[in-house]
């Protein structure tokens, strides 16, 4: 087990190769880096609901993120996957029993319901429930409390509250929407990518707010960079990177096998910044670690990101002891909250020159920010 003390002897190496790095690393191209509740406050609340997205915004987040699928009558929804089977209720139906199915998504086999299979009006029949029970249990007395939320009651949701605070703090809430898997839903006909480009064209707030597009794709990043703009001239595009061995998923289905790796080089970095504005790696990709789960040294990506001219906005931190560096997890057990060791590993991040993070808990996020 962890001690303390070997908790603090890593915490010191982790402050000397943090003061190596910063000696070469370049600042943030920003400001003030960016604050992203990633699925809402997902640590507070269940994931994609109305009530994380609330949390979120409460607690200081400068954007919220609604990942968004496609149901079989083409609307989006808040949902991080297609497959709904571990955050809803779907599995204790017994009139959807029969829709329990194995689909190919990004050449990995997934059972479970889809959203492709219910029409919207279906899916509204279904409660959120927390998708990490054994970490976070306390988010389980929830369980039943929301719906499946549309992109566009989320988007009515976040004008109203920025309406609210724009006069009372000066905030304005930013979306940072990521489009989900869009080469397996135009194999079943559809198109994502089309009904957001009428969505957000339909409201004002989307038309003006804060706003950047992502996806792990490139093909529908490329068709969308001038289009988004077009509608929202200050929206930014972002390109997700999964592990650099990891597979591009829309060059999968072609056949070239482009991995994030290739991307991540300086050559490839120049190549995304034709189509993106943004890259968005996972903080392993910043600060690699061991197989322990121990911090290594620091990588060169952000540097090289910004010299190709690009932000970076990395994901994902997250408080409990089971998702942080060995260097800095105390003794409180696996699914403990840890704050301080929250906010010691995004500002080891920060410092070496992030422009913005996700967070599964905006307070610690905005703690982390300050001085």
């Amino acid at each position: 087990m962890l001690t303390r003390r070997k908790a603090l002897t890593g915490t010191l190496l982790g402050m000397t190769l943090l003061a190596n790095r910063q000696a070469r690393g370049a600042p943030s191209l920003v400001p003030q880096p960016l604050l992203m509740a990633h699925r809402g406050a997902s640590a507070l609340r269940p994931e994609h609901t109305l009530a994380a997205y609330a949390r979120a915004i409460m607690d200081g987040a400068d954007y919220i993120e609604p990942d968004l699928v496609p149901t079989r009558d083409g609307v989006l929804v808040c949902r991080h996957e297609s497959n709904i089977a571990g955050t809803t209720d779907v599995a204790t139906r017994p009139e959807f029993a029969s829709r329990r199915r194995t689909l190919k998504i990004d050449g990995e086999d997934e059972t479970g319901w889809f959203t492709t299979d219910f029409t919207l009006a279906e899916l509204k029949t279904l409660r959120a429930r927390e998708r990490l029970p054994d970490i976070r249990p306390h988010n389980t007395r929830y369980d039943g409390h929301f719906d499946i939320p549309t992109f566009e009651e989320v988007i009515d949701f976040v004008a109203a509250l920025s309406a609210t605070l724009s006069s009372q703090q000066g905030r304005v809430i930013g979306l940072i929407p990521e489009i989900k898997n869009s080469t397996h839903f135009h194999r079943l006909g559809l198109a994502p990518e089309d009904i957001f480009l009428r969505t957000i064209a339909a409201h004002e707030y989307t038309r003006s707010c804060p706003l950047e597009i992502q996806s792990f794709e490139t093909a529908n990043l490329r068709t969308l960079y001038g289009r988004v703009k077009a509608i929202n001239p200050q929206a930014r595009i972002m390109l997700l990177m999964g592990e650099r061995s990891d597979i591009v998923p829309d060059t999968l289905a072609s056949g070239r096998t482009l991995k994030f790796g290739d991307l991540m080089t300086v050559e490839g970095l120049r190549g995304v910044r034709q189509y993106a504005d943004v890259i968005g790696p996972s903080n392993t990709d910043i600060i690699p670690r061991d197989a322990s789960g121990a911090w290594l040294e620091p990588t060169t990506l952000i540097d090289d990101a910004h010299r190709a001219g690009l932000l970076v906005h990395s994901y994902t931190f997250r408080p409990e002891n089971h998702f942080l560096p060995a260097q800095l997890r105390n003794g409180d057990g696996d699914s403990a909250r840890n704050p301080h060791g929250s906010i010691a590993e995004i500002r080891r991040s920060l410092d070496l020159g992030l422009d913005g993070f996700f967070t599964d808990d905006p307070a610690i996020g905005r703690l982390a920010l300050r001085n």
